[in-house]
This record gives C-alpha cells, sequence and structure tokens, in this order.
C-alpha cells in the first residue's frame, strides 16, 4: 500500500517544472510524440515523476501508436487509482498516482493485442525513469 503524500499547491509549484505542475497538478496533457518515455525501449521501472511511487514496468511498455507511453498494466494495482474523467464531452478513466492523486493520463480498453486489453496512455513527464540494474 502506497502512504498518500499531502503537499500544498504552493509546495507542487515549488518542485515540479511548470510543465510537470500543468500535466500532472492541473490534468493537463502533453503533446503526442513529444515527450521523452514515449518512444523509450530502455529496461526498468517507470515512477511517478511528483512522489517518485513506482508505477509501471518496462515489461508493460508497448507500441500502441498513440504516441504516449503506453502499458497494458501497473506495478500493482494499489499504486494507481482510476477515477471516471467526463470532461471535454468524452467519457474516459483519469488515471491517478495512489501516493499523491497526480494525474497521469487515462487508460483505455483498446489493446486487444495485450495480455490485459488496456492501454494506459501516461504523459512522459509524469515519469521518471530508473534503469534495471
Amino acid at each position: 500500500m502506497i502512504e498518500k503524500i499531502d503537499k500544498t499547491d504552493e509546495e507542487w509549484r515549488a518542485q515540479l517544472t511548470p510543465e510537470q505542475y500543468k500535466v500532472l497538478r492541473q490534468a493537463g496533457t502533453e503533446r503526442a510524440f513529444t515527450g521523452q518515455f514515449w518512444n523509450h525501449k530502455g529496461e526498468g521501472v517507470y515512477a511517478c515523476a511528483a512522489c517518485g511511487a513506482p508505477l509501471f514496468d518496462s515489461t508493460t511498455k508497448f507500441d500502441s501508436g498513440c504516441g504516449w507511453p503506453s502499458f497494458f498494466d501497473s506495478l500493482e494495482q494499489d499504486r494507481i487509482i482510476r477515477h471516471e474523467d467526463n470532461t471535454l464531452g468524452m467519457r474516459r478513466v483519469e488515471v491517478l498516482c495512489a501516493g499523491c492523486h497526480s494525474h497521469l493520463g487515462h487508460v483505455f480498453p483498446d489493446a486487444p493485442q495485450t495480455p490485459t486489453g488496456e492501454r494506459y496512455c501516461i504523459n512522459s513527464v509524469c515519469l521518471n525513469f530508473a534503469p534495471k540494474k
């Protein structure tokens, strides 16, 4: 179980870059095919850029062609929170970090080629990468 991290808005602004703040704390989205991890192939673990909680393993990353890092599963189900998102006239499932409740992206049931059938579409700016040792 991940312990919840509570910080003030001022503390988040001081810690994060403006782009990270916009995406992680205000549910923004980075442009497709621009993030550092959309086409990343390294072996290791992807963690929340805001709180450091390990979220995804590189063995679950796949090329979905969408322009954002895509994973078919999280490390553990308690690492992420799924939240119904009805913004922009769409019905989607938002993915939040369970550690700090930061916005990561969305999960879609449109990946039949994967073991779970799901595609976690995650903003690169929301992630840090720790290579396998």
